[in-house]
């Protein structure tokens, strides 16, 4: 049980590590080659958001732990929103002001209604797991599209410029990409076996585990960003680490299992676990885009959010 445990730790403190490097060589990367700073956020910074999830649900999905992938891409989801946000927004009110995010939110919104669909029969297929990655190519072509042709400024450019590394040298980028793509998999090989371990210890299923040990760890990045922007007043970059990360979860992150693993998947997680997902992003949607003049989500809000979180939680483990 302690190796068990140890491994979970470990892995999960070099998965989160490496992730920033990641993201750090390949934002750098980026910068040097010439690419505007909202392209680099909307498209690498995001997608390296989410590397833990990737790697987490890949090897849960190589190993048969179908369940345990998705979970982790629906605990996330509900995490970030409920968890992370929550948390955040009691070290501040949290305003939103970019209108990339207020398209952003309902496509997340969008994407969150079209995984249903995917999972509502309470099969996770190959089809449905290209369908999804189709989804996200054609969304980030779209974000893409935009970022190229809306030269208007944004608050949220103005943010992403300052987070995204300069002067680093291109060699330099490159070993940080290489280090983060080298131990991005062990690290997660690691977490799985770990949390496997413990559930197999506590009786837990591969669905709870997902939702919850590994959905909250690898959920712990946007934490540290999100409390970073609120401190320094980028609360755009707040909302926007939040959504692009739900974004790609619940595209490239689900598709992972179908592609890999395709098969039957868990009653609640078709059920209970995504109409959770569906509801916490709508709240946030409703949160932000209908909050009146000031379109910030409060401390009541964030209270609201992390109440949610804990009776959440409860319910899950009660269940299982």
């Amino acid at each position: 049980m302690l190796v068990n445990i140890l491994m979970l730790i470990v892995g999960l403190a070099i998965l989160v590590w490496s992730a920033d490097r990641f993201v750090y060589g390949a934002a750098a990367f980026a910068r040097n080659l010439g690419l505007p700073p909202m392209l680099i956020g909307l498209t690498i910074v995001a997608m390296g958001s989410s590397a833990p999830e990737m790697f987490v649900a890949a090897t849960a999905s190589m190993d048969g732990m179908r369940d345990t992938a998705i979970g982790n891409v629906l605990g996330s989801n509900i995490a970030n929103i409920t968890l992370i946000l929550g948390l955040t927004a009691l070290f501040g009110a949290i305003g939103v002001g970019s209108k990339t995010l207020k398209r952003e939110i309902p496509l997340m919104l969008a994407a969150t209604v079209f995984a249903g669909y995917t999972l509502h029969d309470g099969v996770l297929t190959r089809t449905e797991g290209s369908m999804l990655i189709v989804l996200l190519f054609l969304l980030m072509g779209y974000f893409i599209w935009q970022a190229i042709k809306d030269k208007t400024p944004d608050n949220l450019d103005t943010e992403l410029e300052s987070e995204i590394p300069k002067n680093v040298p291109t060699f330099h980028a490159i070993i940080w990409l290489t280090v983060g793509i080298i131990l991005l998999p062990v690290s997660a090989s690691w977490m799985v076996d770990g949390a496997v371990g413990i559930a197999t210890f506590y009786g837990l299923s591969d669905l709870v585990i997902g939702l919850t040990i590994i959905a909250v760890g690898t959920s712990l990045p946007e934490l540290a960003a999100c409390i970073a922007g609120v401190l320094k007043k980028e609360d755009d970059l707040v909302i926007g680490n939040i959504v692009g990360s739900n974004l790609f979860n619940i595209l490239a992150v689900l598709a992972l299992p179908g592609l890999i693993s395709p098969g039957e998947i868990d009653a609640s997680a078709s059920g209970r676990d995504f109409y959770m997902v569906l509801g916490t992003s709508t709240a946030l949607a409703v949160l932000v885009l209908s909050s009146g003049a000031k379109q910030q989500l409060t401390r009541w809000h964030g209270a609201l959010l992390l109440i949610t979180f804990i009776a959440y939680q409860i319910v899950v483990f009660q269940s299982h």
